[in-house]
């Protein structure tokens, strides 16, 4: 009778102790209060687990590795400075980002701002990748200039032609597409609403968030309310006279946890560090050896017994030697590749090295100041902030006021679509008595403004004095500054800088890019090897890859000792 007792009061504490987990888990333990009550009040994703891996992506768990680090410079360019570096988890594409991926974009574009009509032809126009890179005075390739970007035969290798910034406008259009299919799933948009958009009333993530009921251009047939604890019908609050006032958080939120981080370019350490993928390598918390390649290995073919002597990337072996022989030996491209063509390395990446090089989101400088950031490290922060119209709400970008940014070749690129918000730099509202960034732009921060010079008079009080004006005309990087303006009649006038005093490209709108290509001998294939071009310019050897950065844990897996 007593062992009877003592179970059954041992049941009676477990159900109490699992009915008090499960309540707890939806009870503040801050107030006390019921979160997600049907009532009322705070809603909030209490079943969240991890963020959702989007699409073409692939986890790259972060760590510290020595940025910088190559094992050859026959450059002696003094560009790589080797420092401790701390990246933090993030996801990557799994291939470079195709043709038949921008043709995708291109296709949205033109459907949804035709560029038969005037307001948005540069929409289109200025999205489209220069197909004239292939050409060479020398030499025939007038197959890829026709061909290379739209042909089928093409549709799954790196797109090219395409400079940095066609590249982050694709980035902020897949986000949005991939977002808008998401709240589309999960029934916050009604079904096909992501067909339905046209010039006055497209999707934009952030539109959404800050002002969902301006979402579509402001069309509510299209955008569902929903509590945010997923509940398809939200409920209002009923007070005590029998009303029913109006239900809260009916919209998607940031605390729904169901929108994911932007598409973005990588940074050059996040790059550098996928493309290292140092893991492979690990024995406990240290690396044994140094790779030259994204592969194990100092040499570009497999060692493998079933594939020996197999390259594990496309690159130029030699001078006119693009492939090497037909046959056995060959690599299996003469220009670009189809993205997967060779082995992934050990992050499940593929062509880190050889097919296209990629650009990376930082701005370049020779040095890397590792004095500053040894964390996330990236030269090129602009923040921005919403701008606000006069009657204080978020001002939505319409086909009137449509920003577009003349190139220094004289190419028309939109910077924004209708239906986004306008961004604004930040100002002194955001900058004032902070002591980690106390302005807008901060691509030059510490190299390359004139504080950073020899010139640079500390005394001087107005800016506009001599001394200030003769430090500005030596400033460090002296740049062409070419120029592009219309006259009277709107006609484009291009005015190319002539002027023999240059002393180098860099400015604050080059751009790293890494990797070796297919053009690149193998010296390039080193994932520490950096270089710059202009950010409004395109070849046919490079492409690029979207990234996008992890919230939440820096792995999935719960570490273990090694010996069990």
């Amino acid at each position: 009778m007593a062992i009877r007792l003592l179970l059954a009061s041992v049941i009676v504490v477990g159900f109490a102790s699992c009915s008090k987990s499960s309540s707890s888990k939806n009870t503040s333990s801050a107030t006390g209060w019921k979160i997600n009550d049907k009532k009322g009040g705070f809603q909030y994703n209490s079943k969240f687990k991890k963020q959702a891996t989007a699409p073409g992506l692939v986890m790259v768990e972060g760590g510290t590795f020595t940025m910088g680090k190559v094992q050859d410079d026959i450059m002696h360019d003094w560009n790589n400075s080797p420092n401790q570096q701390h990246v933090q988890s993030f996801y990557m594409d799994e291939t470079e980002v195709t043709n038949l991926m921008y043709m995708e974009y291109l296709d949205w574009l033109k459907r949804v701002f035709p560029p038969d009509q005037e307001n948005y032809q540069h929409i289109y126009e200025g999205a489209c990748p220069d197909t004239l890179v292939w050409r060479n005075r020398l030499g025939y390739n007038e197959t890829m200039t026709n061909n290379y970007l739209r042909h089928p035969a093409y549709a799954n290798y790196p797109v090219v032609g395409v400079n940095w910034i066609q590249a982050v406008e694709f980035s902020k259009w897949r986000t949005d597409r991939v977002n808008e299919k998401t709240l589309e799933d999960q029934k916050y948009l009604k079904k096909d609403a992501k067909l339905a958009s046209t010039p006055e009333s497209s999707f934009s993530t952030e539109t959404y968030l800050a002002a969902p009921t301006k979402t579509y251009g402001g069309n509510e047939e299209l955008v569902l309310k929903r509590g945010a604890n997923g509940r398809s019908k939200p409920q209002g609050t009923k007070a005590a006279d029998g009303t029913t006032s109006e239900p809260k958080n009916v919209y998607a939120q940031r605390t729904s946890g169901l929108i994911l981080p932007e598409y973005r370019l990588p940074t050059e350490a996040e790059w550098e560090y996928a493309a290292a993928a140092d893991v492979g390598q690990r024995e406990y918390n240290i690396y044994k050896g140094q790779k030259k390649y994204p592969w194990s290995g100092s040499y570009t073919r497999s060692g493998k017994r079933q594939v020996r002597g197999d390259q594990l990337a496309n690159f130029k072996q030699g001078k006119g030697d693009y492939g090497g022989i037909a046959g056995w030996s060959d690599d299996g491209a003469d220009i670009t590749n189809a993205v997967k063509s060779y082995p992934p390395n050990d992050f499940g990446l593929y062509d880190m090295a050889g097919n296209v090089a990629e650009w990376v989101a930082d701005v370049y400088r020779p040095i890397v100041d590792d004095e500053v950031s040894d964390f996330n490290y990236y030269r090129g922060n602009v923040y921005m902030k919403n701008k606000i119209g006069e009657d204080g709400k978020v001002e939505i970008v319409t086909t009137e006021n449509i920003a577009y940014d003349t190139l220094s070749n004289g190419k028309i690129i939109a910077r924004n679509f209708p239906g986004e918000i306008a961004r604004v730099p930040v100002d002194e509202k955001e900058t004032y008595l902070r002591v980690n960034f106390d302005k807008s732009d901060n691509r030059n921060f510490r190299d390359g403004d004139k504080q950073s010079t020899r010139y640079f008079d500390v005394g001087a009080e107005d800016a506009d004095t001599d001394k200030n004006k003769a430090a500005d005309s030596r400033k460090m990087y002296d740049s062409p500054d070419h120029n592009v303006s219309a006259d009277s009649l709107g006609n484009m006038v291009r005015a190319y800088d002539k002027s023999n005093k240059r002393t180098t490209l860099i400015n604050d709108d080059v751009r790293v890019y890494k990797g070796g290509s297919w053009r690149d001998r193998a010296y390039w294939l080193d994932p520490a090897q950096r270089r710059y071009f202009p950010q409004d310019m395109a070849t046919d050897y490079i492409g690029f890859r979207c990234a996008m950065s992890r919230v939440g844990p820096k792995s999935d897996k719960k570490k273990k000792a090694r010996h069990h």
